[in-house]
C-alpha cells in the first residue's frame, strides 16, 4: 500500500519565521509576511500538485481565512489535487453542508475531503453563537454526522436528537465519490464519534509508541462498531540534505521566538480544552530546553503555535526513517507543513518523496515514472519566490 501524503495551505499567512495561531493563540505578526492570497496559495497547491501531494489541509477558525471558500477559489487553478476543508459542524445546519459538500464534488470532479472539527475552546465557540459545552458539542457532532451520512446515501432524513432536528430532509443531488470524513480528537467523546464516522483518524505528532497507543484505542473503539479506519499524523517538517543543515535551520526558527510571546502563547495555550492541544503541551512543558522528544522529532513549533506542534528535522534519509517508523505502528497518510510552505514543499517533495519511492512505499498519484509533468506543474516548479 502506497502511503498517502498532504500539504497544507497556510490560510493564516506564511512566512520564513513560524506563524503562530490555532485554539486561542494570536496570529504572531509573521503571518503578514507573505498573505493567504488566493495567488500565492495556488502556488503553493500548484507545487504540491506537482510533487506528489494527494491533498492540502486548509484549517477553521477565527484566525485563518474560511476554508470553504478559499479552497474553492483555488480549486480551480489546480488540476488534481484535493482539498482536506476543515469545518466545524455546530456551525452549519447538517442539510446545508452536505449540499455544499455534493456541490463541492461537483464544481471539482470530487475533490473534496473534509476534515471535521469539533471545537475545542469554548470561548471562540461562543463568537459564533455556539454555547454547547465540550461533551455535547461531540454529541452534536455525532448526530451532524448521522445526518449528513444518510443524506450522502440518497435517504429522506427525520431526525429528532438531542442537539439537531430535522425534517424530510434530503438532497436532489448526491456526492459523486462521498467525501471521505477525517477526524481527530484526544478525549473519550472524541473517540466514540471518530470509531463511528471516520474514514481516517487523525493525531497531532506526538511520540511513535504514544501514537501507537492511540491506534490501538479508536482501532477497539471501530471494531466495537464493525468498522475499521485508517490512520494519518499531522506534523511539520524541517529536511534538508544533511542532519546539521536541517537542525540548524531550526536553531534559526528558535532563534526567532520572542520569550515574551512564548509565554503569552503558552499561558493562553494552558486554557486550553482541548485534550489534544494538553498533550502538546506536555511535550515541552513551555521550556527551549530538550525539545528533541524522540529522535528526529522537535517539539520547538508548539512554542509559539496552538494545534500541531512537532517537526520532523533530520537529513532527507532521517525524516524518510521515521516516516517509515510511523507507518511501523499504523501510520498511512501524512499531513505535513513547513515555513515557508513554498519551499518546504519543494524540500519534502524532491529530497523524502523519490527515498520513499525507492523503498517501495510511495509513488506518484498523478503520474507514472516517465510522464511528463503537466503545464500547470511546470507553472509551478517556476513559480517559486
Amino acid at each position: 500500500m502506497s502511503l498517502t501524503f498532504h500539504w497544507f495551505l497556510p490560510t493564516n499567512g506564511d512566512s520564513r519565521h513560524v506563524v503562530g495561531g490555532g485554539h486561542g493563540a494570536p496570529v504572531t505578526a509573521a503571518g503578514g509576511d507573505r498573505p493567504p492570497t488566493v495567488g500565492y496559495l495556488t502556488q503553493i497547491a500548484r507545487a504540491a500538485e506537482h510533487l506528489g501531494f494527494v491533498g492540502a489541509l486548509t484549517p477553521t477558525g477565527a484566525w485563518c481565512e474560511d476554508a470553504w471558500l478559499t479552497t474553492a477559489m483555488v480549486s480551480q487553478n489546480t488540476e488534481r489535487l484535493k482539498f482536506l476543508v476543515a469545518f466545524r459542524p455546530g456551525f452549519v445546519s447538517p442539510t446545508l453542508a452536505a449540499q455544499m459538500a455534493s456541490t463541492y464534488q461537483r464544481q471539482t470532479g470530487g475533490r473534496l475531503l473534509l476534515n471535521v472539527v469539533t471545537g475545542g475552546e469554548s470561548h471562540e465557540q461562543r463568537g459564533y453563537g455556539d454555547f454547547l459545552d465540550k461533551d455535547a458539542r461531540y454529541a452534536r457532532t455525532g448526530e451532524f454526522l448521522s445526518i449528513v451520512r444518510d443524506l450522502w446515501d440518497g435517504k429522506t432524513v427525520d431526525l429528532a436528537g438531542e442537539h439537531l432536528r430535522v425534517e424530510d430532509a434530503k438532497l436532489t443531488r448526491l456526492p459523486d465519490p462521498v467525501p471521505q470524513i477525517y477526524f481527530g480528537g484526544s478525549s473519550p467523546a472524541a473517540g466514540q464519534v471518530a470509531a463511528r464516522h471516520a474514514e481516517v483518524y487523525l493525531t497531532w505528532g506526538e511520540p511513535p509508541a504514544q501514537v501507537a497507543r492511540k491506534i490501538a484505542w479508536i482501532r477497539s473503539l471501530a471494531a466495537e462498531q464493525g468498522r475499521t479506519v485508517r490512520f494519518g499524523i499531522r506534523l511539520h517538517v524541517i529536511t534538508r540534505d544533511t542532519s546539521d543543515q536541517a537542525w540548524a535551520e531550526a536553531r534559526r526558527l528558535l532563534d526567532g521566538f520572542d520569550p515574551e510571546t512564548v509565554r503569552a502563547v503558552q499561558t493562553g495555550l494552558g486554557r486550553s480544552e482541548s485534550e489534544g492541544q494538553q498533550r502538546m503541551l506536555a511535550l515541552h512543558g513551555g521550556s527551549l530546553d530538550n525539545l528533541e522528544i524522540h529522535p528526529n522529532l522537535w517539539a520547538g513549533i508548539g512554542l509559539v503555535r496552538g494545534g500541531a506542534g512537532t517537526a520532523l528535522v533530520g537529513s532527507h534519509t532521517e525524516v524518510a526513517e521515521r516516516i517509515a517508523e510511523y507507518h511501523s505502528v499504523g501510520i498511512d497518510e501524512f499531513v505535513f507543513s513547513g515555513y515557508p510552505h513554498l519551499e518546504e514543499a519543494y524540500w519534502f517533495g524532491e529530497g523524502v518523496l523519490p527515498l520513499l519511492r525507492d523503498r517501495g512505499l510511495w509513488s506518484h498519484p498523478f503520474r507514472t515514472p516517465t510522464q511528463p509533468p503537466t503545464v500547470q506543474a511546470r507553472f509551478a516548479t517556476s513559480g517559486r519566490p
